[in-house]
């Protein structure tokens, strides 16, 4: 009887020892981790979101201090009723040069924007601003800070995943307005000759998309016997939508919606993903060690 208790002891003392040489190991491990690995991964994150960022504010050749100007032709599905070149350079769209077709005249309205007039894009540079906050959180951490926890490198990652799920957002989830917000847009005051009080036009970013929609719109009598009924917040608002403007009644008669692909956006959102990839693999890897930290085999 009593030799079976030394040798159930002796086993005991083995897989003590085993379990304390595993620990021993595994924080060797953590240790290279948090030392290494964790600064590897913050500088591929580091060249990752600055090339991002460079794609926000890509200079024109030979001209350093000039941004890239870029013309996307808009196309149509909807029988050619609007055409148009935009010209986008950095968060700015600097002119626009639209041909609306009138759906009941078939006259064909020219507009473009005032010399004087730029329409900035608060999407890019809402994205721009949270790629670099996400960049200055990384720079923080240079590579002579010693991590000493993975809570704190989980931290750092949290932050960072913030900073680029909102960048992310603002080029994927475009703003919903209201038609009177559309109707008293600084944006309809942009343009030569001035839209008439029946024509509307908002531009948006949708993913790697530049899109613009055109509302013809139907004064409403004011007599009418219509059921009068305002639509509320939208991206894009549908024919038979209403709104009260000025003290006039609209309805919205026809919408065209056109767009151009930005492919320098499209790269951006590649970067976002890769990079959002790179922080939760860090912080599985770190999950994975504190699993071990609070596994009690005894």
């Amino acid at each position: 009887m009593l030799g079976a208790e030394r040798s159930s002891l002796g086993d005991l003392e083995k897989m003590t020892a085993a379990s304390q040489a595993e620990r021993t190991v595994l924080e060797e491990e953590f240790n290279w981790l948090l030392k290494e690995e964790v600064h590897s991964v913050l500088k591929q994150l580091q060249d990752i979101l600055k090339e991002a960022s460079r794609r926000f504010s890509m200079p024109t050749p030979g001209l350093e201090g000039q941004l890239k100007q870029e013309n996307f032709i808009l196309g149509s599905s909807t029988m050619d009723q609007v055409k148009g070149v935009l010209t986008l350079q950095g968060e700015a769209l600097t002119q626009a040069d639209i041909n609306i077709k009138v759906t009941k005249s078939s006259q064909v309205m020219h507009f473009a924007f005032r010399d004087d007039k730029q329409w900035k894009l608060q999407q890019i540079q809402d994205a721009r601003n949270h790629v670099n906050q996400a960049l200055q959180l990384l720079s923080s951490r240079d590579e002579s800070y010693q991590f000493k926890t993975g809570a704190e490198v989980n931290k750092l990652m949290d932050a960072v995943m913030l900073q680029l799920t909102r960048a992310r957002n603002r080029l994927t989830t475009p703003a919903s307005l209201t038609l009177p917000e559309l109707a008293a847009s600084g944006l309809m005051r942009m343009f030569t000759p001035p839209m008439p009080g029946d024509v509307m036009v908002n531009f948006y970013i949708n993913l790697s998309k530049l899109c613009l929609t055109v509302y013809q719109l139907h004064l409403l009598q004011p007599n009418t016997t219509k059921n009068f009924k305002p639509a509320g917040s939208s991206v894009v608002h549908n024919p038979g939508a209403m709104f009260e403007h000025n003290n006039n009644k609209f309805e919205v008669s026809h919408v065209h919606k056109v767009e151009c692909v930005v492919p320098w956006l499209n790269d951006t959102l590649v970067f976002f993903t890769i990079s959002l990839q790179l922080c939760q693999q860090l912080k599985d890897k770190i999950s994975v060690f504190s699993s071990f930290w609070n596994y009690k085999p005894f």
